[in-house]
């Protein structure tokens, strides 16, 4: 009945009533609840052409709020946002990753509840908790993976602690896959086969596959940072293994070999710097390199590039698309688009946020709530 109410298919119990088969007065019955948990609310009457007019049913996104954070290796955006997705407060600080998974999680609450008081809510209006972190996730139990962006989190039960410290629904995945999932979700809902190329720190796409995300059988599909890549002249990578591409085409090694750190790389590039310059569009051959394997295998309607290189977007997307030109057939790279996010810095926690939308407000989850209040 939520769901009939939020997409606008009935507004009225009698639009219920049709719409269900159930009698006006059981309709009024499963309202109720709903009601006084303030997820529905009546907003005034409507005015149809004979008969009584009908008070008009409306989804209330005030009703709770979600906590979601995207995790970096160096820093995270939080934010709390309402049932409907709309923010109500963003603040980016300054610890990722590199640190212990109790520690950060620890800080991120510390920080959750900060914004909380900030927009005038409580814990009890909580609806749901969401975290994007930077390498593969198990969807099935919500544990993060071997992964050289996770140091130490190997095995560690996110959501098991966010859930038992919350109380509510948590979702958690790799931020490749969120970001996909947003930009998808908001910008290429009519594209059904698309990538999202996450190029920074690390190197890592989102697959969003007849609409989906495919995160494979263990939470690891799309880590094309470790796939090899030729003439690396045995550059160590991260992970262990020698000439992986991240090892030769992240922010890390490109800051390395123009002797910055990795917050410079792209300010170089953007002043712009003639070294930095070429160095990122080496990036995107290589790159392109990687991506011209998964075109073919592949073939999406879309490549949308996203993460800290793609701010120097023009050398970036000039070498991926000159060596996807010489490495996948024209039937793969004639019609597909490659082009940067449009959500930025955002994408993870618009997909994010998308997600755990979704999961609060299933008929399931929401019996459940009631059932808890």
């Amino acid at each position: 009945m939520l769901e009939l109410i939020r997409n606008g298919t009935a507004v009225t119990r009698a639009d219920m009533a049709r719409h269900t088969g159930l009698a006006r007065s059981t309709v009024s019955q499963r309202l109720e609840p709903l009601i006084a948990r303030r997820l529905v609310h009546e907003i005034g009457s409507s005015s149809p052409t004979g008969g009584r007019p009908g008070t008009v049913l409306a989804f209330n996104p005030g009703a709770g709020v979600l906590l979601v954070a995207d995790i970096e290796p160096t820093r995270s955006r939080l934010a709390v946002n309402d049932l409907a997705g709309l923010s109500l407060a963003e603040e980016t600080v300054a610890f990722g990753s590199t640190r212990h998974p109790e520690e950060l999680l620890e800080q991120l609450d510390h920080r959750f509840l900060a914004l909380l008081k900030r927009v005038g809510r409580r814990l009890v209006d909580v609806r749901g908790v969401g975290v994007a972190v930077p390498g593969p996730v198990a969807e099935a139990n919500g544990m993060a993976a071997t992964s050289p962006h996770l140091p130490g989190w190997d095995g560690f039960p996110i959501r098991d602690w966010l859930s038992a410290r919350y109380g509510v629904l948590t979702v958690v995945d790799k931020r490749a896959n969120l970001m996909a999932l947003g930009e998808h979700a908001t910008y290429w809902a009519e594209a059904e086969h698309l990538l999202f190329l996450s190029a920074g720190r690390e190197i890592a796409c989102g697959i969003i596959a007849a609409g989906e995300v495919c995160r494979g059988a263990q939470g690891s599909a799309g880590e094309i940072g470790h796939l090899p890549i030729a003439d690396g002249d045995g550059a160590t990578c991260a992970c262990g293994n020698l000439d992986c591409l991240e090892a030769v085409a992240s922010t890390t090694a490109i800051a390395t070999r123009l002797g910055v750190d990795d917050d410079e790389v792209v300010a170089l590039a953007r002043r712009p710097d003639a070294d930095a310059v070429a160095a990122i569009r080496e990036a995107g051959r290589r790159i392109g390199e990687a991506l011209g394997t998964c075109v073919s295998f592949f073939e999406p309607a879309a490549i949308v590039v996203g993460g800290e290189l793609a701010r120097a977007s023009q050398p970036l997307l000039a070498g991926i698309r000159e060596q996807l030109a010489r490495r996948s057939l024209p039937v793969g790279t004639d019609t597909i688009r490659i082009v940067s996010s449009r959500l930025g810095d955002r994408a993870a926690l618009v997909g994010l946020t998308q997600l755990l939308t979704e999961q609060v407000l299933t008929p399931d989850e929401i019996d459940r709530s009631l059932r808890v209040a």
